[in-house]
């Protein structure tokens, strides 16, 4: 056994394992390669994570981009859709159909305006039996606001419209508080029937073919206290501002002649004439030939006048508002008697 340690011993003192095997310069690089396959290891891992997340990422955004497309596409389509549809629900219409079929119609007064009752006229189709002993009310919705008001408390519909079978000619009268689109809703024993959409004008006293730029603040312009009076050549009027010759004589559903003076205008200026009678707060036309005529030259002082041929309806306390090339130029005041 000692002398099988003794070769073992010889043998490892051979030069392939005697003296110093590793230089300290041999053990830095061993230890660099070391590092460098470790490093190059953690790089190749962090890289795959990153081009996984990348490529992870890149997919999501595309299905999520391709989704908000889709969804955006979709939902401005639908928006468009329900705003085409909201419009076509405020469209005026006087009539209500279903499944192709006319259910009733509805003729309100023409002069329909805010805040006074006016007459309504429906045409209901179907037979009496569809309305007897059943309650109607009707709502009216604003279109620019959204108020909703009851304008037919509950009514019972225990006959027919007298003449007719049925409910062809049910008046009523009614009153909203606002001009613009009103949706009138119908409804029997509480269920809706339909629904009609009329357009409510402004509450005004002016005649429709009133010229445009006629207001009807300038009608609170009038002093009744200020009278015409009497000026040179028998001119009843306002002095040095516009009078007529032939106003003091009966002008009352007559075709009188009147001259027209005016001071401060310009020949072949239009002058256009609005009557308004006091007692009745109304508006009229006087000129027989319309609103309006052309002035002439200069007479009797004033710088320029023209004739014309009145007819004055009523008899009373009258203001002529006088405008000259659609201005507001004087107010006459005159008692009209006959």
């Amino acid at each position: 056994m000692e002398k099988e340690l003794r070769h073992l011993r010889k043998a490892m003192n051979s030069s392939t394992h005697k003296g110093v095997h590793f230089t300290e310069l041999q053990k830095e690089r061993v230890k660099a390669a070391l590092m460098e396959e470790k490093n190059t290891v953690k790089r190749k891992s962090a890289l795959s994570i990153y081009v996984t997340a990348t490529l992870a990422a890149s997919l999501f955004l595309l299905l999520f981009y391709n989704d908000f497309v889709t969804f955006n596409v979709t939902n401005n389509a639908t928006t468009e859709k329900e705003s085409q549809i909201l419009a076509n629900e405020w469209e005026i219409r006087n009539e209500y159909s279903q499944h192709g079929k006319v259910m009733f119609t509805v003729f309100p007064d023409p002069a329909l305006s805010v805040g006074k009752p006016y007459g309504y006229l429906f045409s209901f189709k179907e037979s009496f039996a569809a309305y007897n002993g059943k309650n109607l009310e009707i709502y009216a919705t604003h279109q620019e606001t959204g108020e909703r008001i009851k304008v037919l408390s509950s009514e019972k519909i225990t006959e027919p419209t007298p003449g007719y079978r049925s409910l062809e000619r049910y008046t009523t009268s009614l009153t909203v508080p606002k001009s613009g689109r009103w949706k009138y809703e119908i409804y029997f024993d509480g269920a809706l029937y339909g629904d009609v959409v009329l357009a409510v004008m402004e509450n005004t006293f002016l005649p429709i073919d009133v010229p445009k730029f006629v207001h009807e603040e300038d009608f609170r312009k009038i002093d009744w206290n200020r009278k015409a009076v009497l000026i040179d050549h028998n001119i009843l009027g306002n002095k040095n501002k516009s009078g007529v010759i032939g106003a003091d004589m009966p002008s009352v559903n007559n075709g009188q002649k009147w001259l027209w003076h005016l001071w401060g205008a310009e020949p072949y200026s239009s002058l256009t004439v609005i009557g308004y009678h006091k007692n009745t707060e109304t508006v009229h036309r006087i000129l027989t030939t319309g609103w309006s005529l052309t002035l002439g030259g200069a007479a009797n002082g004033a710088a320029a006048t023209s004739p014309s041929s009145v007819s004055i309806p009523l008899s009373g306390e009258w203001a002529m508002l006088l405008y000259v090339n659609g201005e507001l130029f004087d107010i006459l005041v005159y008692e009209i008697h006959s």
